[in-house]
């Protein structure tokens, strides 16, 4: 049995295209035969980290006080989501040209040396080996390709982090320019859906 770990960050809700087309994907994978982990970040609020927190991370859990271990919980219980899985499908908007603020929050959770990376004398280790990410990236324009890739710095710095965490098998699903129109919109969430279509068949 297959886990996936779906991991959405927008917050229009149900108006949310990435929100919609991550959850299309992640469903079609879990399928029948695979369970389905939801984590919603507009709804969980992660806090930012603080110093209370990268104080936390660097002692052992016996060592830490009552404030600290309170400020770790969440995330220790995001690294064993992500451990867990074995699929992980991230929905984004592209903002301001990068993901949005609570996505980030997630990943400064779940970036923990020790347990998702280590230090090694040849350079950091990702720890989170043998997974398959999917990303779902939204955009009123156009940043797959053409003029506006270059300010695409949502992809490359996701990609990024997975690869610094073990995780190098990486799709990226595209539901872009639709702010182009009506007529734009319908075809790059139908485009968006073939391509959902065509990675749950190769899966």
């Amino acid at each position: 049995m297959s886990s996936i770990l779906l991991v959405t960050s927008s917050p229009r809700g149900s108006e949310s295209l990435s929100n919609a087309i991550a959850t299309e994907l992640a469903e079609k994978f879990a399928g029948t035969a695979g369970t389905l982990v939801r984590r919603d970040l507009v709804e969980t609020q992660l806090d930012h980290v603080d110093g209370t927190f990268t104080a936390a991370i660097r002692k052992p859990a016996d060592a830490r006080s009552a404030e600290e271990a309170a400020s770790v919980a969440i995330s220790d219980e995001l690294v064993a989501e992500l451990m867990a899985a074995d699929t992980i499908v991230i929905g984004t908007g592209l903002i301001n040209f990068n993901i949005y603020s609570s996505l980030k929050s997630w990943i400064d959770h779940i970036a923990r040396a020790g347990l998702t990376f280590s230090y090694t004398e040849n350079g950091p280790v990702g720890l989170a080996t043998g997974k398959k990410a999917y990303l779902v990236l939204a955009a009123g324009g156009i940043y797959s390709s053409g003029p506006g890739a270059p300010m695409n710095h949502a992809v490359p710095y996701l990609k990024t982090v997975l690869g610094f965490l073990g995780i190098e098998l990486v799709e990226t699903v595209y539901v872009e320019g639709v702010a182009y129109g009506p007529e734009a919109a319908e075809k790059a969430v139908a485009s968006a859906k073939a391509k959902v279509e065509e990675l749950a068949r190769a899966a």
